[in-house]
């Protein structure tokens, strides 16, 4: 990636990334701009095994893969994904060039970083035998970070990496909530150093898309609902709110960036986030952007003019009418707490 380029397009197109310059709901977008980065950090390295992996991830979320149904989950889609790869890549990248020789990943955990991002909601898919009680990706919402980790367990050996196995299934774990991040021990201080920059690059990519507000709104709401988190079944008969609508997701937004993305971001993956910096002379793009995009989310909620967030951004998904559907389950699921006995509760996640 150019060095010159430092402030976010005014003119960034709805799936390209914050330099405007990936597509990045491309596989083979994403692909070449990660072999670039590869290319010019590891000369000489083999790419064989990401380039087979790229080839792997669009056949998962597509549904070509054996066994699985493709994506269908509209807010963690393939777009998000392959959003997440590159921003990883470009931190690995940064990385390298910043630390001592002692201290550098090298090129196979450079490797097994960038597979992990790939497939790191690969827990969302469904697989067509196991899964069939399931109708929407979203419903393994609490769980999917442990089924991507027993889909690289599967996946790893299949390219050569068996020996990546145990290290790749826990730090998986640093782009969700299911395990406490400082329980998570490994041998190379490195490994913990990809559980950073992966955890890092899952926040940073979601929070700086150009869409990220209509997404949380009118997507990443529904799969909460699906998900058993925005209306959380507390114990029989009684059911807690913890989002009553989407707009009230992106009301409670902002002190959730400010509470929790910044503990994460700052303290439990020690602010890797700067790595990115040194490819763009100084600049942060994925920081700027997050930063204009609650900005303006603090204007829209100021001012309480909502017609404001009106981008519509194109789905990238696997199953037919996988919109349609979870417009209907989240319906369904909204309508079978009407009448019940519902209590707010505070945003925890």
């Amino acid at each position: 990636m150019p060095s010159h380029v430092s402030v976010i397009s005014p003119d960034r197109r709805n799936d390209f990334d914050v330099t405007n310059t990936v597509q990045v709901s491309s596989p083979a977008a994403v692909r070449n701009a990660v072999h670039e980065l590869f290319t010019a950090t590891f000369p000489g390295a083999p790419f064989d095994k990401l380039w087979l992996a790229f080839y792997d991830f669009e056949r998962l979320f597509t549904g070509r893969f054996p066994g699985y149904l493709g994506c269908d989950t509209t807010y963690h889609d393939m777009q998000h994904s392959l959003d997440m790869t590159l921003a990883l890549a470009r931190l690995v990248a940064g990385y390298e060039r910043s630390v001592e020789p002692s201290e550098r990943l090298g090129a196979r955990r450079a490797l097994m970083a960038v597979i992990v991002s790939l497939f790191h909601d690969a827990g969302y898919i469904r697989h067509r035998d196991r899964d069939d009680a399931f109708r929407n990706g979203a419903e393994f919402t609490l769980q999917h970070v442990s089924r991507s980790a027993d889909f690289l367990r599967r996946y790893l050996p299949e390219l050569g990496m068996a020996r990546e196995v145990g290290v790749a299934s826990m730090i998986v774990h640093f782009t969700g909530y299911e395990l406490d991040l400082d329980t998570i021990e490994l041998e190379d201080p490195r490994d913990i150093i990809c559980g950073h920059l992966i955890g890092t690059a899952d926040m940073i990519a979601q929070m700086a898309d150009r869409c990220y507000l209509e997404k949380c709104r009118d997507r990443l709401y529904k799969e909460f609902v699906i998900g058993g988190i925005a209306i959380e079944n507390a114990k029989p008969g009684e059911y807690m709110v913890r989002y009553e609508s989407g707009q009230d997701l992106l009301e409670k937004t902002p002190s959730f960036y400010q509470q929790v993305m910044r503990e994460r971001l700052n303290n439990k993956f020690n602010k890797v986030y700067r790595y990115v910096e040194v490819l763009f002379d100084g600049h942060n793009p994925y920081i700027e952007a997050i930063t204009n995009n609650i900005r303006h989310l603090v204007k829209v909620i100021s001012t309480g003019n909502w017609t404001l967030l009106r981008r519509q951004p194109p789905y990238f998904l696997g199953v037919i009418d996988a919109a349609d559907d979870v417009e209907r389950l989240a319906t369904h699921h909204i309508e079978t707490f009407t009448g019940r006995s519902l209590a707010p509760v505070a945003a925890s996640a």
